[in-house]
Order: C-alpha cells, then sequence, then structure tokens
C-alpha cells in the first residue's frame, strides 16, 4: 500500500485546508479512538496547546485529533472548530456531561509571507476536520495545508530563506510502521550542505520559525514509549536542520501509537525508527 491508503488502512483521517494565496494553511489527523500520544518541545518559541496532557504522567492517555497550523498564535485557534466537530461526532474523553474531545495543537510563524492577516481559525478547522472524519487522506508533501507558507534556510534572512513546506516519511518493519509528517519553517537550512563558517552574518528572527512534527506508528504502545519516539523525532531534526531548535524556533514534535496491529517491535528499534523518518521527512521538504 502506498502512505495513504496505510493511514486509511489504520483509521487516520488527513485533510488540509491551503490558502495559497495568503501562504498559509492547516493540517487536521482524526486519529482512531485509543490512540495514545505524547510529546515534546525543545525550541524556545513554541506556539501549542494542549501540550500539558501529553505528559507521561498526566492523566489523559489517548488523543483524538492533532492540528498542525500557520497563523503562529492566532492559527491554534483553528483547534475550536476540530473540537466542535468530534464533538457532534460524539468523539472524546468520557465524563458525565458528555465527552470532551482532546486536541492537541501546534502552530508556525508564516505571518512574513504572504497576506500576515489571513490566518487559519476555527471555520477552516471545522472544514478539514470534516473532510479527515470521512476518511479522506490527502496528499503528504508539498506547500499546502500547515506547510503552505513554511520556509528555511532564514539564518542569512530573506535572502537566504526558501521555501520547505511538508514534508513525509514512512518506514516499515514488518508489521509494524513509523511514519513522519513534519511543517519546516526552520531558521538553519535544511540538509547536509551545512555554512562553511558560522561568523557569517545572520539575522535574529526570534519567534518567526518553528518546525512543527507528528510521528504515526501503528504499533501498541504506553505513553512513555510515545515520549522517547517524540525526543528522536527532535533527534531527526538534529539531523537534517542546521542549526536546529534555537531562540528563533519552537519546535515541537507529538508522537501517537494507533494500537492497530498486534505486531511488537524493540522499543530501541521504534526509536531508531523515528528518528530516521523525521530526519528524512524533513529532507523530503527540499524538492517543494
Amino acid at each position: 500500500m502506498n502512505p495513504r491508503e496505510t493511514f486509511a488502512a489504520a483509521g487516520i483521517g488527513l485533510a488540509h485546508w491551503t490558502n495559497a494565496e495568503a501562504r498559509t494553511g492547516c493540517t487536521v489527523m482524526v486519529l482512531p479512538e485509543g490512540s495514545v500520544a505524547s510529546g515534546e518541545i525543545r525550541g524556545s518559541a513554541p506556539a501549542t496547546r494542549e501540550f500539558g496532557l501529553l505528559d507521561p504522567l498526566a492523566s489523559v492517555q489517548s488523543v483524538d485529533a492533532i492540528v498542525l497550523s500557520g497563523g503562529s498564535a492566532f492559527g491554534l485557534s483553528a483547534a475550536d472548530g476540530v473540537v466542535g466537530e468530534l464533538e457532534a461526532a460524539g468523539r472524546g474523553f468520557p465524563t458525565a456531561f458528555g465527552p470532551v474531545p482532546i486536541v492537541v495543537g501546534m502552530s508556525l510563524f508564516d505571518l512574513g509571507v504572504g497576506a500576515s492577516d489571513v490566518r487559519p481559525g476555527p471555520a477552516e478547522g471545522a472544514s478539514t476536520a470534516r473532510a479527515a472524519l470521512a476518511g479522506e487522506v490527502h496528499e503528504l508533501v508539498g506547500l499546502l495545508g500547515a506547510g503552505t507558507g513554511a520556509t528555511s534556510g532564514k539564518w542569512g534572512g530573506p535572502t537566504t530563506a526558501g521555501a520547505a513546506g511538508l514534508g513525509f516519511d514512512l518506514i516499515e518493519m514488518g508489521e509494524i510502521w513509523v511514519a513522519a509528517l513534519v511543517a519546516v519553517n526552520a531558521f538553519g537550512f535544511v540538509g547536509s550542505s551545512l555554512p562553511h563558517d558560522v561568523s557569517e552574518p545572520w539575522k535574529p528572527a526570534i519567534g518567526e520559525n518553528t518546525t512543527i512534527g507528528v510521528l504515526l506508528s501503528n504499533a501498541t504502545l504506553e505513553k512513555p514509549t510515545c515520549h522517547h519516539l517524540a525526543r528522536a523525532g527532535h533527534d531527526g531534526y538534529a539531523k537534517s536542520i542546521f542549526p536546529a531548535h534555537t531562540a528563533a524556533d519552537g519546535d515541537a514534535v507529538v508522537a501517537v501509537a494507533t494500537a492497530s496491529t498486534g505486531a511488537v517491535a524493540h522499543p530501541m528499534q521504534m526509536r531508531a525508527a523515528a528518528e530516521l523518518a523525521m530526519a528524512r521527512a524533513v529532507l523530503s521538504t527540499a524538492s517543494n
């Protein structure tokens, strides 16, 4: 199966809202019920929602959806529309007063390209969630969704910056697979071509970057293991972005296990696959 068929078979819906003219958008992943997730932030300027419940010690174990968005902190409101659609579908953490959808959000800063006053909001999040809830799986690589206005190589300012966008990679290990989807909006450069001299002129842009990514697997994993996979995703950033995790980035990774197969893989093997998949996903944006 191709990656989109793999996601569909695992019960993952993935859809984008893209505004190519304004160069912004959002990406919504609706997960199978019972999907376990954790995450980690290593950048200094994050824009996130519900990241506290991803802590391995937090009581909530499962997540219903993940939203990646442009629009900086404004774009986090796209998750509100996703929550509404999930509530209407009866999804969420069970309470005596009805289910409460658990939606994790991560946003990147794309206000410096396109139209800064156009951002994904609740309406865009809701329409994208409806497509994902219907089981649609859209394209995984390109200047679309949360990656529409994403750029990299901003160390030297606009003269060194270039389009990056969404990247994807999937590694199969028998019945188990690990996939990485990432919106690369990095202050640093993508790829193995590193600058020869780090004393070259650079222009600080605090909080105007951020790479946000999701690792997904069909394996059955506990929350602490998902946390280790998220950490491995950051190692993948460090292998494919230079410099990574700067004061100008809000780099974040969420790792999700859907438990859609009973097969078992060694945690160290899963961690290695997560690191490699994320590094490859970042590098795949070089063709956007």
